[in-house]
């Protein structure tokens, strides 16, 4: 991939998007006889895309569409999308199939799908020819042109498909329709500069590219404002934050400037990459009040080779030390991270080595996956002799080590009294609400639904592999 320049979207272009939107409103009221037009919005894979999903939704709301999460009540369904495995595109492409039956009910339902998956030359052509009843692709570095597109649907009654190689844009401004008044995701940059050999972020997602200090902290100034109580920084790798942008700035420095801003919120942040994560953004996390005491610093394997084969940039060592460094600061943090099993040419002996840093670290929770060939990708080509079946058993070994681990720590939570925010509702009657402890573990408790967006002391009454249960305590 060549090397390209981020564009910056002037006010101009998104206002221009803006009046597309009262265009296709207008062309909806006329067509509709004034009935209100809804939309139904599925996301899949990470947070950014649960990021990009509630700008989406803003554009959505300015159309003047309401929302359901009905498919049969939806005059527009959009999905959106995720790469990163095969698991998450198999799931798209049998919904996707299922939607051609609602749309033989409802002929007139437009039906888009976006985010990474779709800007894969290959998947955008396989839906092209065999999904017929997609009407609009996109992908990632679009989404600020999605009234545009949307518009050249509806009127022209075309299939629009945009998925052109473009170096990845910045565009303020874009409306949001949060999912949460509690808590809110905030990107502070978009793509991805390192090319792990797995990886396909970076060749849908782009070179990184970072937003202005400034109208982050407005962002999050406005969310403070409004009262949320807790905001998590996004990036694919929030450590190389501000390296493209001309002002003397980085990742500790933003997250001090955060820190200052008014209000009783709490920082989170992910992804951080280990090769970037540095002994002085450590000491800002410490030093910061807001910060939460919480790190995602995946480490992906624990073997040597299989690490430099992954293009990581880091040993099993190097990583251990940062572990090392980060607890001398912070003793009680949680720490919690990302695992492969079964990249390309691992054996059971080097596995181990995974198995063994896993024990040493104790990390709070595990993401693990056995690993998925994603065309493109170095590792695509890379030999593999080992057996599957080997992969699910190293797979199962690795789930058994890291429960145990888990049950531990949640175990030692239990009699203790800690200030955690409650964030929502939970689906058991019994504990009909979720909190997050500092740590960003799960709890379930029983109270009054005006407990949501309140920090509480609850009392660890009990734990699983999974999380903790809890009881509203007096404060001391």
């Amino acid at each position: 991939m060549a090397e390209k320049k981020t564009t910056v979207i002037s006010d101009e272009e998104r206002q221009r998007q803006s009046g597309f939107c009262r265009q296709i409103a207008q062309l909806n009221s006329r067509n509709n006889n004034g009935r209100q037009m809804l939309a139904f919005v599925d996301t899949y894979g990470c947070q950014q895309n649960e990021a990009d999903s509630e700008r989406l939704r803003g554009w959505l709301r300015e159309m003047g569409y309401a929302f359901t999460r009905q498919e049969e009540q939806a005059d527009l369904i959009l999905l959106n999308t995720c790469a990163v495995r095969e698991h998450a595109e198999d799931r798209v492409f049998g919904n996707v199939g299922a939607l051609v039956h609602v749309k033989r009910r409802h002929p007139g339902q437009i039906i888009c799908l976006c985010g990474c998956m779709m800007q894969q030359p290959q998947v955008a052509e396989r839906i092209r020819k065999t999904y017929r009843h997609v009407d609009l692709v996109f992908g990632p570095h679009a989404l600020w042109r999605f009234p545009e597109l949307l518009w050249r649907v509806l009127e022209r009654r075309l299939r629009v498909v945009d998925i052109e190689d473009e170096p990845g844009s910045i565009c303020e401004g874009i409306p949001q329709v949060r999912q949460s008044s509690v808590k809110a995701w905030v990107s502070i940059m978009y793509g991805c500069n390192n090319f792990c050999s797995y990886c396909i972020v970076p060749y849908v997602r782009g070179r990184e590219r970072s937003r202005r200090p400034e109208d982050i902290l407005r962002e999050i100034e406005a969310l403070a404002e409004q009262g949320c109580r807790e905001i998590t920084l996004l990036g694919q790798n929030v450590n190389s934050y501000g390296r493209d942008l001309s002002q003397d700035v980085d990742f500790p420095w933003l997250l001090e400037q955060i820190n200052a801003v008014e209000g009783d919120f709490l920082i989170r942040f992910m992804t951080s990459h280990p090769k970037d994560a540095t002994e002085h953004m450590f000491d800002v996390m410490a030093d910061c009040r807001k910060v939460a005491p919480a790190i995602h610093l995946p480490f992906q394997a624990g073997n040597d080779r299989v690490l430099k084969m992954m293009n990581r940039g880091y040993t099993s060592e190097e990583y251990l030390d940062k572990i090392r460094a980060l607890r001398e600061r912070i003793p009680d943090v949680a720490l919690t991270s990302d695992v492969i099993v079964g990249f390309p040419g691992e054996t059971t002996a080097e596995f181990e080595d995974t198995l063994e840093l896993i024990r040493r670290v104790e990390f709070d929770a595990l993401f693990t996956f056995i690993y998925s060939p994603r065309q493109g990708t170095p590792a695509a080509s890379m030999e593999d002799p080992v057996p599957m079946e080997e992969k699910k058993e190293n797979f199962q070994r690795l789930l058994q080590v890291q429960n145990e681990i888990s049950k531990k720590k949640h175990l030692d939570y239990v009699g203790k009294t800690l200030d955690c925010l409650v964030d929502g509702e939970g689906q058991d009657p019994r504990n009909n609400l979720t909190a997050r402890t500092p740590g960003n573990r799960l709890v379930h408790l029983n109270g009054d639904k005006d407990m949501i967006g309140q920090t509480v002391p609850l009392r660890i009454t009990g734990a699983t592999t999974w999380a903790l249960f809890g009881e509203p305590a007096p404060r001391p």
